[in-house]
Protein backbone atom coordinates (compact mmCIF):
# COMPACT_ATOMS: atom_id res chain seq x y z
CA UNK A 1 0.00 0.00 0.00
CA UNK A 2 1.29 3.32 -0.99
CA UNK A 3 1.03 6.02 1.70
CA UNK A 4 -0.75 9.31 1.13
CA UNK A 5 2.19 12.02 -0.75
CA UNK A 6 1.17 15.52 -1.90
CA UNK A 7 4.37 16.34 -3.59
CA UNK A 8 4.15 13.74 -6.61
CA UNK A 9 1.53 14.03 -8.29
CA UNK A 10 1.63 13.26 -11.93
CA UNK A 11 -1.05 13.38 -14.56
CA UNK A 12 -1.02 10.33 -16.66
CA UNK A 13 -2.32 10.55 -20.28
CA UNK A 14 -5.70 8.60 -20.55
CA UNK A 15 -7.63 6.77 -23.57
CA UNK A 16 -11.27 7.57 -22.76
CA UNK A 17 -14.53 6.12 -24.46
CA UNK A 18 -17.47 8.67 -24.02
CA UNK A 19 -21.35 8.70 -26.15
CA UNK A 20 -22.88 12.16 -26.97
CA UNK A 21 -26.34 12.77 -25.13
CA UNK A 22 -28.24 13.02 -28.37
CA UNK A 23 -30.98 10.54 -27.45
CA UNK A 24 -30.75 11.45 -23.56
CA UNK A 25 -33.86 11.97 -21.52
CA UNK A 26 -35.36 10.37 -18.51
CA UNK A 27 -38.74 8.45 -19.93
CA UNK A 28 -38.09 5.41 -17.32
CA UNK A 29 -37.35 4.83 -13.46
CA UNK A 30 -34.41 2.44 -12.66
CA UNK A 31 -32.75 4.18 -9.59
CA UNK A 32 -33.57 6.57 -7.45
CA UNK A 33 -32.65 9.64 -8.92
CA UNK A 34 -34.79 9.14 -12.07
CA UNK A 35 -38.16 10.37 -12.21
CA UNK A 36 -39.23 10.47 -15.70
CA UNK A 37 -42.19 13.73 -14.39
CA UNK A 38 -39.10 15.61 -14.35
CA UNK A 39 -38.26 17.65 -17.37
CA UNK A 40 -34.94 17.53 -19.41
CA UNK A 41 -33.45 20.43 -21.12
CA UNK A 42 -31.67 18.02 -23.96
CA UNK A 43 -29.99 21.32 -25.09
CA UNK A 44 -28.52 21.92 -22.02
CA UNK A 45 -27.68 18.19 -20.97
CA UNK A 46 -25.21 18.69 -24.57
CA UNK A 47 -23.61 21.50 -23.58
CA UNK A 48 -22.67 20.45 -19.85
CA UNK A 49 -21.75 17.11 -21.13
CA UNK A 50 -19.21 19.17 -24.38
CA UNK A 51 -17.62 20.69 -21.44
CA UNK A 52 -16.35 17.40 -19.88
CA UNK A 53 -15.45 16.00 -23.58
CA UNK A 54 -13.16 19.37 -24.24
CA UNK A 55 -12.06 19.37 -20.79
CA UNK A 56 -10.41 16.08 -21.32
CA UNK A 57 -8.85 17.39 -24.83
CA UNK A 58 -7.72 20.51 -23.09
CA UNK A 59 -5.53 18.32 -20.54
CA UNK A 60 -4.34 16.16 -23.29
CA UNK A 61 -6.35 12.72 -22.66
CA UNK A 62 -7.33 10.93 -25.66
CA UNK A 63 -11.26 10.48 -26.02
CA UNK A 64 -13.34 7.88 -28.62
CA UNK A 65 -17.09 8.17 -29.59
CA UNK A 66 -19.12 5.71 -29.60
CA UNK A 67 -22.29 6.15 -31.35
CA UNK A 68 -25.49 6.95 -29.42
CA UNK A 69 -28.47 5.17 -30.49
CA UNK A 70 -32.20 6.26 -30.70
CA UNK A 71 -34.24 4.40 -27.98
CA UNK A 72 -31.37 3.97 -25.70
CA UNK A 73 -31.45 6.50 -23.60
CA UNK A 74 -28.62 5.98 -21.14
CA UNK A 75 -25.94 5.19 -23.35
CA UNK A 76 -24.60 8.90 -22.47
CA UNK A 77 -23.35 7.04 -19.33
CA UNK A 78 -20.68 5.15 -21.32
CA UNK A 79 -18.75 4.29 -17.89
CA UNK A 80 -21.63 0.83 -18.20
CA UNK A 81 -20.75 -0.35 -21.61
CA UNK A 82 -17.91 -2.73 -20.78
CA UNK A 83 -14.99 -2.79 -18.39
CA UNK A 84 -11.45 -3.15 -20.34
CA UNK A 85 -8.12 -3.71 -18.61
CA UNK A 86 -4.69 -4.79 -20.24
CA UNK A 87 -6.23 -4.08 -23.44
CA UNK A 88 -9.61 -7.20 -23.16
CA UNK A 89 -12.68 -6.06 -22.73
CA UNK A 90 -15.38 -7.58 -20.33
CA UNK A 91 -18.39 -6.91 -21.67
CA UNK A 92 -21.79 -5.29 -19.98
CA UNK A 93 -24.97 -7.51 -19.10
CA UNK A 94 -27.51 -4.89 -17.89
CA UNK A 95 -29.68 -6.09 -15.25
CA UNK A 96 -32.94 -3.62 -16.72
CA UNK A 97 -34.14 -4.84 -19.96
CA UNK A 98 -34.07 -1.11 -20.70
CA UNK A 99 -30.56 -1.15 -21.07
CA UNK A 100 -29.72 -4.01 -22.43
CA UNK A 101 -29.19 -3.24 -26.30
CA UNK A 102 -26.51 -0.89 -25.24
CA UNK A 103 -24.14 -4.17 -24.49
CA UNK A 104 -23.95 -5.39 -27.88
CA UNK A 105 -23.65 -1.75 -29.25
CA UNK A 106 -20.66 -1.09 -27.00
CA UNK A 107 -18.92 -4.64 -27.92
CA UNK A 108 -19.54 -3.28 -31.42
CA UNK A 109 -17.35 -0.25 -31.06
CA UNK A 110 -14.64 -2.80 -29.93
CA UNK A 111 -14.61 -5.41 -32.33
CA UNK A 112 -14.54 -2.36 -35.61
CA UNK A 113 -11.10 -0.30 -33.34
CA UNK A 114 -9.66 -3.34 -33.11
CA UNK A 115 -10.01 -5.05 -29.74
CA UNK A 116 -9.85 -8.65 -30.54
CA UNK A 117 -10.21 -10.17 -26.54
CA UNK A 118 -13.36 -8.94 -26.02
CA UNK A 119 -15.38 -11.35 -23.37
CA UNK A 120 -19.39 -11.36 -23.63
CA UNK A 121 -20.51 -12.09 -20.04
CA UNK A 122 -22.89 -14.44 -18.97
CA UNK A 123 -23.53 -12.92 -15.90
CA UNK A 124 -24.71 -9.22 -14.81
CA UNK A 125 -22.26 -7.05 -14.32
CA UNK A 126 -22.41 -3.00 -15.53
CA UNK A 127 -18.94 -2.48 -16.66
CA UNK A 128 -17.17 0.44 -14.87
CA UNK A 129 -20.03 1.40 -13.03
CA UNK A 130 -19.80 -1.58 -10.46
CA UNK A 131 -15.64 -2.56 -11.45
CA UNK A 132 -12.91 -0.16 -10.40
CA UNK A 133 -9.49 -0.74 -11.21
CA UNK A 134 -6.51 -0.09 -9.11
CA UNK A 135 -2.86 -0.88 -9.46
CA UNK A 136 -3.48 -4.19 -7.11
CA UNK A 137 -6.81 -4.71 -7.35
CA UNK A 138 -10.29 -4.60 -9.06
CA UNK A 139 -12.64 -3.69 -6.50
CA UNK A 140 -16.48 -5.04 -7.29
CA UNK A 141 -19.50 -3.72 -6.34
CA UNK A 142 -22.74 -5.57 -5.46
CA UNK A 143 -26.48 -5.34 -3.81
CA UNK A 144 -28.33 -3.97 -6.53
CA UNK A 145 -27.14 -4.39 -10.49
CA UNK A 146 -23.60 -6.39 -10.39
CA UNK A 147 -24.16 -10.09 -9.59
CA UNK A 148 -21.11 -12.08 -7.18
CA UNK A 149 -21.25 -14.27 -10.23
CA UNK A 150 -20.06 -11.72 -12.17
CA UNK A 151 -17.42 -10.67 -10.21
CA UNK A 152 -15.89 -14.19 -10.10
CA UNK A 153 -16.51 -13.72 -14.18
CA UNK A 154 -14.13 -11.17 -14.38
CA UNK A 155 -11.65 -12.11 -12.20
CA UNK A 156 -11.24 -15.29 -14.51
CA UNK A 157 -11.30 -13.35 -17.44
CA UNK A 158 -8.47 -10.53 -16.59
CA UNK A 159 -6.63 -12.87 -14.04
CA UNK A 160 -6.61 -10.05 -11.49
CA UNK A 161 -7.78 -10.51 -8.19
CA UNK A 162 -11.66 -8.63 -7.64
CA UNK A 163 -11.98 -7.76 -4.52
CA UNK A 164 -16.21 -7.98 -3.57
CA UNK A 165 -17.54 -4.88 -2.21
CA UNK A 166 -21.53 -4.74 -0.99
CA UNK A 167 -23.73 -2.17 -1.82
CA UNK A 168 -26.25 -1.15 1.25
CA UNK A 169 -28.26 2.36 0.24
CA UNK A 170 -30.15 2.00 -3.22
CA UNK A 171 -29.26 5.74 -3.93
CA UNK A 172 -25.64 4.14 -4.58
CA UNK A 173 -26.68 1.53 -6.57
CA UNK A 174 -23.09 1.59 -8.70
CA UNK A 175 -19.71 1.22 -7.03
CA UNK A 176 -18.99 4.55 -9.07
CA UNK A 177 -20.98 6.53 -6.92
CA UNK A 178 -19.65 5.20 -3.72
CA UNK A 179 -16.21 4.77 -4.35
CA UNK A 180 -13.36 6.81 -6.50
CA UNK A 181 -9.98 5.54 -7.87
CA UNK A 182 -7.60 8.49 -7.23
CA UNK A 183 -4.39 6.75 -8.55
CA UNK A 184 -2.57 3.88 -8.06
CA UNK A 185 -3.83 2.49 -4.63
CA UNK A 186 -4.91 5.53 -3.41
CA UNK A 187 -9.05 5.99 -3.45
CA UNK A 188 -11.84 8.28 -1.56
CA UNK A 189 -15.08 6.72 -0.74
CA UNK A 190 -18.47 6.81 1.47
CA UNK A 191 -18.16 4.40 4.17
CA UNK A 192 -22.16 4.40 4.94
CA UNK A 193 -22.86 3.05 1.05
CA UNK A 194 -21.12 0.15 2.07
CA UNK A 195 -22.14 -3.07 4.33
CA UNK A 196 -20.15 -3.31 7.60
CA UNK A 197 -18.36 -5.98 6.43
CA UNK A 198 -16.96 -3.79 3.47
CA UNK A 199 -16.15 -0.63 5.40
CA UNK A 200 -14.18 -2.96 7.62
CA UNK A 201 -12.17 -4.35 4.05
CA UNK A 202 -11.58 -0.98 2.77
CA UNK A 203 -10.14 -0.04 6.08
CA UNK A 204 -7.94 -2.79 5.57
CA UNK A 205 -6.85 -2.48 2.62
CA UNK A 206 -7.00 1.51 2.08
CA UNK A 207 -5.85 2.90 5.31
CA UNK A 208 -5.48 6.12 3.78
CA UNK A 209 -7.95 6.76 1.63
CA UNK A 210 -9.65 10.09 1.44
CA UNK A 211 -13.56 9.33 3.07
CA UNK A 212 -16.15 11.40 2.36
CA UNK A 213 -19.29 12.84 3.99
CA UNK A 214 -22.90 12.68 3.55
CA UNK A 215 -23.02 15.78 1.94
CA UNK A 216 -20.54 15.29 -0.80
CA UNK A 217 -22.26 12.04 -1.51
CA UNK A 218 -25.50 13.15 -2.03
CA UNK A 219 -24.37 15.38 -5.10
CA UNK A 220 -22.62 12.40 -6.74
CA UNK A 221 -18.85 13.69 -5.54
CA UNK A 222 -17.88 10.33 -6.15
CA UNK A 223 -18.14 10.20 -9.09
CA UNK A 224 -15.63 11.39 -10.57
CA UNK A 225 -12.51 10.74 -12.89
CA UNK A 226 -8.39 10.97 -11.54
CA UNK A 227 -5.97 11.11 -14.17
CA UNK A 228 -3.15 11.07 -10.84
CA UNK A 229 -3.49 14.98 -10.78
CA UNK A 230 -6.46 16.17 -12.37
CA UNK A 231 -9.85 15.53 -10.58
CA UNK A 232 -12.70 16.03 -12.63
CA UNK A 233 -15.50 15.86 -10.20
CA UNK A 234 -19.37 17.78 -9.65
CA UNK A 235 -19.38 21.82 -8.83
CA UNK A 236 -21.41 20.72 -6.08
CA UNK A 237 -19.21 18.56 -4.02
CA UNK A 238 -16.96 21.75 -3.07
CA UNK A 239 -15.49 20.35 0.64
CA UNK A 240 -14.49 17.02 -1.07
CA UNK A 241 -12.27 19.53 -3.93
CA UNK A 242 -10.75 21.29 -0.66
CA UNK A 243 -10.14 17.83 0.48
CA UNK A 244 -8.53 17.11 -2.44
CA UNK A 245 -6.56 19.81 -3.12
CA UNK A 246 -5.05 19.29 0.53
CA UNK A 247 -3.85 15.78 -0.78
CA UNK A 248 -1.98 17.81 -3.98
CA UNK A 249 -4.92 17.02 -6.51
CA UNK A 250 -6.31 20.45 -9.01
CA UNK A 251 -9.59 19.34 -9.15
CA UNK A 252 -12.06 20.61 -11.77
CA UNK A 253 -15.59 21.27 -10.99
CA UNK A 254 -18.05 19.99 -13.38
CA UNK A 255 -21.99 21.13 -14.15
CA UNK A 256 -23.39 18.25 -15.39
CA UNK A 257 -26.89 18.87 -13.86
CA UNK A 258 -29.46 17.36 -15.80
CA UNK A 259 -26.90 14.24 -16.83
CA UNK A 260 -27.28 13.91 -12.79
CA UNK A 261 -31.55 13.10 -13.63
CA UNK A 262 -30.29 10.38 -15.17
CA UNK A 263 -28.85 9.20 -11.63
CA UNK A 264 -24.95 10.13 -13.42
CA UNK A 265 -22.46 12.30 -13.41
CA UNK A 266 -18.95 12.92 -14.66
CA UNK A 267 -17.79 9.08 -14.38
CA UNK A 268 -20.78 7.72 -15.66
CA UNK A 269 -19.59 9.24 -18.93
CA UNK A 270 -16.40 8.50 -18.95
CA UNK A 271 -14.79 4.83 -19.77
CA UNK A 272 -11.67 4.27 -19.36
CA UNK A 273 -9.71 2.19 -22.23
CA UNK A 274 -6.41 0.50 -19.89
CA UNK A 275 -3.84 -1.38 -21.98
Amino acid sequence: MTSVSVHARKATRRHYLMCRPDHFEVSYAINPWMNPDKPVDAGLALLQWESLYYLYKSLGHRVDLVNPVPGLPDMVFSANGATVVDGKVLGAKFLHTERAAEAPAHRAWFRANGFTEIHDPLYVNEGEGDFAVTDSWILAGRGFRCTPEGHQEAQEFFGRPVISLELVDPRFYHLDTALCVLDGDEVMYYPQAFSAGSRALLARLFPDALLVDQEDADVLGLNAVSDGLNVMLPEAAQKLAGQLRERGFRTHGTDLSELLKGGGSVKCCTQELRF
